[in-house]
């Protein structure tokens, strides 16, 4: 594309598409990954099969939706869109050899939802541990563990999720999701958007190196083509693992579509040249409700609000379906009042909800960053890789405006809202930036701290996909010790980030303080790579100001 066609599309003509940032070393793996690579090789012995494991989602107190998805002959590969019909039974049981059977039926998988099925279980006792297994021709799916939410108005101890966003297939393996499912103390865990990504076999940060290939290769644009790469996800044996131990709950941020999406576009969709982007949305959608154990909510999207107990809700938070094209350099203004993140109707739910809730604790799914971010303090060498990882034009932007900096109103009306009803315990569970923080949520920024801190928020680092240290290719902890202190410095209110490390959170919760334990792995690129405990952050209930704590819980 010309920077004269680059133009037209509204978008930069000197910024780069993300998807040309790195570079494969070996172009011939493009070529590898057919549309059978989503499908592990053993398949063809085996029909019907449960190759993707199963899942469990959006618990209830009453309630959960179960998923797997069933292989009903070898070809019937993810995206083909052929194979049978067939008869998929599900038995949930208080017990792990299923003897004490709770509920049971049936559901039909077809070519029509590319063989993936749900049941939305009912009538469960709350807070309490269940175990379940689907069955198909003669053949058993794994069993698996999941758990209900506590009744509405219970008074919890304590909860504990695992956090985790940001997980590129072809930079590492999901050593993250194992180290989790190692745990036996998860009431859920939290996936907070990017579960997949679209781009072709080495067009998405890997230092240059497919650790190991998707499929399909090519940029994922078709119905077809999402189907195909989230059977590709859903054969990683960690994330299965993960899926078998605990419910899960997920929101998608932009990857599940292209990169920086928004209502009407992406920046990472060439509208004619890689179709309409109403039908590549469309068919992301459908993909992502297909392979996930999230219900459709509000409007089709995935916000929705789940309790537990007395002690706290969760608004989860759909900040893609609705939002204002991204600002440009030169073009538009990040303060402008007609430009949204949330969309109207989203944001009136949230806000109403937070004003509502009567649990210690409002939790809120947010899929970038709300903290204000400062980075036009960074210096040249920093700047630029940091550019390329969030996708800015290299020339020094000084904002991210694909995350609440650049929708700046909707954030403003938001905090404003929190301090005039005194709302308290406002908590924003974070992904997206690939870098790990510890931040107060300040009403202004810019007189911080002698203004208020309206909420804390918690981001968690990714799973595998780049963050600086990659970008520029230095061991690991090399940029953090530089660019962390200048962060700081331009942002009073983050307490602490970490921009190098992959890893994961665990989030703690009583009614005395929300703590998140953050947890790093040794090494992406390895299957057996280990976890190390890095830092804990807490926000005692009242203070709405994070503080460090030196104990994992």
């Amino acid at each position: 594309m010309t920077s004269r066609d680059r133009a037209s599309q509204g978008l930069h003509p000197l910024a780069p598409r993300r998807r040309t940032v790195v570079k494969a070393a070996a172009a011939t793996a493009v070529l590898a990954g057919p549309l059978a690579a989503a499908l592990p090789a053993r398949a063809a012995d085996e029909a019907p099969a449960f190759l993707h494991g199963v899942a469990s989602g959006d618990p209830l107190p009453d309630g959960i939706l179960l998923w797997t998805r069933v292989t009903p002959t070898a070809a019937a590969t993810p995206g083909s869109g052929i194979g049978p019909d067939i008869e998929v039974e599900w038995v949930m049981a208080q017990d792990k050899a299923l003897t004490t059977v709770v509920a049971k039926g049936s559901v039909t998988a077809s070519a029509a939802s590319d063989h993936t099925v749900k049941a939305d279980v009912r009538g469960l006792q709350p807070a309490t541990d269940y175990w379940f297994r689907f069955s198909a021709g003669g053949t058993d799916s794994p069993v698996a563990r999941t758990r209900t939410a506590p009744a509405v108005d219970a008074a919890v101890p304590g909860l504990r999720f695992g956090v985790v966003s940001c997980a590129n297939w072809e930079a590492g393996y999901f050593s993250a999701y194992r180290h989790l499912a190692a745990r036996s103390d998860l009431d859920a865990w939290l996936h907070l958007g990017d579960y997949i990504y679209e781009y072709g076999t080495g067009q998405y940060g890997t230092r240059d190196t497919v650790v190991r290939p998707h499929a399909p290769a090519h940029e994922i644009l078709t119905l077809a083509d999402y189907r195909t790469r989230h059977g590709r996800y859903k054969t990683d044996p960690d994330l299965q693992a993960l899926h078998h131990k605990a419910p899960v709950v997920a929101i998608w941020d932009d990857h599940e579509f292209a990169n920086d999406a928004w209502s009407g576009g992406a920046e990472n969709h060439t509208e004619g040249a890689e179709g309409t982007w109403t039908a590549r949305q469309a068919a992301a959608r459908q993909a992502y409700f297909e392979w996930m154990p999230v219900r459709p909510a509000i409007a089709g999207t995935t916000y929705r609000r789940l309790r537990f107990g007395k002690l706290a809700d969760l608004s989860l938070l759909d900040l893609r379906s609705f939002r204002s094209q991204q600002v440009k350099t030169g073009n538009g203004d990040v303060d402008d009042p007609d430009r949204t993140l949330t969309g109207r109707a989203q944001l009136d739910w949230l806000k109403a909800g937070l004003q509502s809730s009567d649990t210690t604790w409002r939790l809120v799914g947010n899929s970038v960053m709300i903290s204000p971010f400062a980075i036009g303090s960074l210096t040249a060498d920093l700047l630029k890789p940091l550019a390329e990882l969030l996708g800015l034009p290299k020339e020094g932007l000084a904002l991210n405006t694909d995350q609440w900096d650049g929708y700046t109103d909707d954030r403003r009306e938001l905090l404003a809202h929190l301090r005039a009803h005194a709302i308290r315990n406002t908590v924003f569970l974070t992904g997206d930036i690939h870098m790990a923080w510890a931040n107060d949520v300040p009403v202004d920024a810019g007189t911080y701290p002698l203004s208020a801190s309206a909420a804390t928020e918690f981001v968690v680092t990714s799973v595998t996909s780049d963050n600086l240290d990659d970008l520029v290719k230095v061991p690991e902890g090399t940029v953090s010790a530089v660019a962390a202190p200048l962060i700081r410095a331009a942002n009073r209110h983050v307490h602490w980030v970490d921009t190098d490390r992959h890893g994961y959170g665990v989030l703690d919760i009583t009614a005395a303080r929300a703590q998140m334990d953050y947890y790093v792995l040794s090494d992406r690129t390895r299957p057996d790579a280990t976890s190390s405990w890095a830092r804990s952050y807490r926000t005692r209930s009242g203070t709405q100001k994070v503080e460090r704590t030196y104990d994992p819980v």
